[in-house]
């Protein structure tokens, strides 16, 4: 499976606005096209950021849907009064889902690089460990991957129950991740944390 990210970046005040555009409009217009999977809309409503993120089954149908949701990619940041949105084509490495995030979920964002070539070592460990260690955690819900196999990126999305739940997993997130990227010589990069505003996804478990 792949996705496409979509970040912007403006008015705060402006993001429940931007929500309901993406709920109303958007959720709809790729819903009915060929190859959906599903759309994610995650926001930070102090900075004003948000990310919305569709997946698709085939790159082909990726592909395809660019230029019909062009004119949405522009009107959310026209909402927001950002600037140019940034758009990133991923390929949808691993998924595993203990339970769907509800409403008030929370999702940290593990953003990081690696060496192009150990891109399937990385990944074997990564579903080896990580999951399991996460399922410990009280309020885990689900946990993705996607990759850029052309640039050696790499992001982790790992969603929580709510807010309270995700800062009683910091410490121990921390140590998981540390321990992980010094393992498999792989550089993070930022980390981040965001509200879950929209979650209609069906990838299927690849854990």
């Amino acid at each position: 499976m792949y996705a496409r990210s979509t970040t912007v970046e403006g008015n705060p005040q402006a993001m429940d606005e931007v929500i309901a555009y993406v709920r109303d409009e958007v959720a709809p217009l790729v819903g009915d096209m060929d190859g959906y999977v599903g759309i994610s809309m995650i926001c930070d409503r102090d900075s004003g950021r948000c990310i919305l993120t569709s997946t698709w089954a085939t790159e082909e149908a990726r592909r395809a849907s660019a230029s019909a949701v062009g004119a949405s990619r522009s009107r959310v940041a026209e909402i927001l009064g950002a600037g140019t949105p940034v758009v990133d084509d991923w390929e949808v490495a691993a998924m595993h889902r203990v339970r769907e995030t509800p409403d008030g979920g929370r999702v940290r964002l593990i953003w990081g690089h690696g060496e192009r070539g150990r891109l399937e070592q990385m990944l074997g460990a990564w579903r080896t460990t990580i999951p399991p260690q996460l399922e410990q955690m009280p309020g885990f819900c689900a946990v993705s991957t996607l990759i850029d196999r052309a640039t050696g990126r790499a992001v982790s999305a790992v969603a929580y129950e709510n807010r309270e739940a995700m800062q009683r997993s910091s410490e121990q997130a921390l140590v998981v991740r540390d321990r992980f990227a010094s393992s498999q010589d792989f550089e993070i990069t930022d980390v981040a944390e965001y509200d879950v505003v929209l979650a209609h996804l069906r990838i299927p478990e690849t854990v």
